[in-house]
């Protein structure tokens, strides 16, 4: 199924704080309890699991989420270095956060440059984004990238989770065709790629991504149950509701407001999914299936609360998002613009161009605000929150997009990684350095050593 990592390695059993609700046709991983929560146990698990827990036996998490464009730097960069700064207007959404996250200036990625093929910068910067690889210029088949970072973390821990990983898009994904310059849009509307000639295609559809997440069954299995659910107007609640109350005796109090709190958080994801359906957008090649909700700011907030869910049940522990492709000509009239954001990013210094451009950097950075504010929300049985464990990268691989470099990048990295990362700080390199290090360094924390990745030259020793 397009958007879910899947793989032929068939899931073990997990750790003793995960249970599930259960019921016909329904499989609904809980969040972590605390009546059942053993970090001794948790730690004690099958080789190679450790690797993919924290120091107290919570699930690591990982999450790229891209946009397009590059961005506005008057407006972006902070002010102050080290702790001692001030986030720019761009990102002053995430003030209220500002102490579990980096903001990074002076990355690069090597591979999103032309290297003698001339345009396509928004193809190479997406392909490139994940893989650290610049990839080879046809729109043809032969398509070759390279191994994106989240899929390396897969192989490792993907196994320890009912998906291994996912892939989130709000726009359709192309796979064939030329969409830049010669460059195949398989490069510029894919983030993940399980090998140099394989992309995981994202899913856009919530609908899809909601049965991925808690139907069961095949993928046929899981539209028959669907539809039945849909001819007798009920929820999926309805068919895991005696298991949860059957759960709820055997808790503490905390425990059962928490699911209380996690199934109405489910109902009201069904409801905007069910809203959507009743009011479909017309099916066009340029406009994402029926289901998907009318504002673009309602999409991707849905998008993002099946991601927290995702994490909160460690349903999986890897995913990708993509807000919308390298190159995007949308157009934000819910902001007051009606200029397609590609045209305006193509500003020339114009001040009416950089203003619109501002408030659409604004905009994306407000809606990751709401996002990482659920993550922190979300408390684990040992009181951290699945962000504290979490390692969140968001950013591209164009920095300005008048001028399409692909050095000094946007880059945020929010989340604690278990207590490994110094949040609340912004950090400016004086060279290049390849966002490729960065990357390397995440996946260590997975256990996974690797001595190169992409164009890395060297883990980060100061994340």
């Amino acid at each position: 199924m397009p958007g879910f990592g899947l793989r032929p390695r068939q899931a073990k059993s997990l750790d003793s704080r995960r249970r599930f609700l259960k019921g016909m046709g329904a499989l609904m991983a809980l969040p972590a309890l605390e009546s059942f929560w053993n970090p001794a146990s948790a730690l004690a698990m099958t080789p190679n699991a450790a690797g993919s827990l924290t120091a107290s036996g919570a699930p690591l998490r990982m999450a790229f989420i891209a946009v397009p464009n590059g961005v506005n730097y008057k407006y972006w960069k902070p002010e102050g270095l080290g702790k001692d700064f001030q986030l720019n207007q761009s990102m002053a959404s995430l003030n209220p956060l500002k102490d579990k996250i980096q903001v990074f200036s002076g990355f690069a990625h090597d591979g999103a440059r032309p290297h003698g093929d001339g345009p396509g910068d928004h193809a190479r910067a997406n392909a490139a984004f994940l893989t650290g690889t610049h990839p080879r210029k046809t729109s043809g088949a032969d398509i070759h990238c390279g191994v994106s970072i989240d899929q390396i973390a897969a192989n490792e821990v993907g196994h320890l989770t009912r998906l291994p990983s996912i892939q989130l898009s709000c726009e359709k994904s192309r796979n064939s065709g030329n969409c830049d310059s010669g460059y195949s849009c398989a490069y510029q509307y894919n983030l993940s790629w399980v090998s140099p000639n394989l992309p995981l295609a994202p899913e856009s559809n919530p609908r899809a991504v909601f049965e991925q997440l808690f139907g069961t069954g095949a993928p046929s299995e899981r539209e028959s149950l669907y539809q039945a659910r849909i001819a007798k107007r009920r929820s999926i609640l309805d068919y895991v509701i005696e298991d949860a109350r059957q759960m709820s005796k055997r808790v503490s109090t905390a425990d059962r407001q928490k699911i209380d709190q996690y199934l109405t958080s489910i109902r009201r994801i069904e409801q905007q999914i069910e809203q959507a359906e009743r009011f479909p957008l017309p099916e066009t090649d340029d406009v994402s299936p029926s289901g998907v909700p009318g504002s673009y700011r309602d999409h991707i907030d849905l998008m993002f609360d099946m991601l927290a869910l995702s994490f909160e049940t460690d349903s999986t522990r890897i995913a990708s998002f993509t807000l919308a492709h390298e190159g995007s000509g949308r157009n934000f009239k819910e902001l007051g613009i009606s200029e397609g954001h590609h045209y305006l990013s193509h500003h020339g210094k114009d001040p009416d161009k950089t203003e619109k451009i501002a408030k659409i950097d604004a905009y994306y950075t407000e809606r990751l605000s709401r996002f990482l504010t659920t993550l922190d929300s979300k408390k684990e049985a040992d009181g951290s929150t699945i962000l504290d464990n979490s390692m969140i990268v968001y950013g591209g691989a164009i920095g300005d997009g008048d001028r399409h470099n692909h050095d000094d990048l946007p880059i945020i990295v929010a989340g604690g990684a278990g207590g490994t990362f110094q949040t609340g700080r912004h950090v400016k390199f004086n060279n290049d350095v390849p966002l490729s290090n960065l990357f390397l360094s995440m996946v260590d924390r997975y256990g996974v050593k690797l001595d190169r990745f992409g164009d890395s030259t060297a883990k980060l020793t100061d994340l």
